[in-house]
């Protein structure tokens, strides 16, 4: 009997240490799924910054191409407005 009564205590002892891992363990997958959730929250926090700051590129490249085509029209006026002076001086000359 004593073998039997070894056993059964030896038993005992395992599903003891079984019982106390599996709660160990469901301590830890808890923590993770904390964690997984927290680092999900974190990833769109960010996603939601890169499309910001994209749209901000975009946003900074258009007004860079309207800021040139401002500049191109100045330079283009300032050229009509010297041809047009040089056209008079030459209709004078003529005369």
């Amino acid at each position: 009997m004593g073998s039997a009564e070894f056993l059964v205590n030896d038993i005992a002892e395992k599903v003891k240490k079984l019982v106390t891992r599996h709660h160990s363990l469901m301590a830890e997958n808890l923590a993770l799924k904390e964690k997984q959730q927290q680092l999900k929250e974190t990833l769109e926090n960010q996603n939601k910054v890169i499309e910001q700051l994209e749209e901000k590129n975009r946003n900074l490249k258009i007004a860079k191409t309207v800021k040139l085509a401002e500049g191109n029209s100045d330079v283009k006026n300032k050229i009509d407005e010297l041809v047009r002076e040089i056209d008079k001086c030459i209709g004078l000359l003529n005369k």
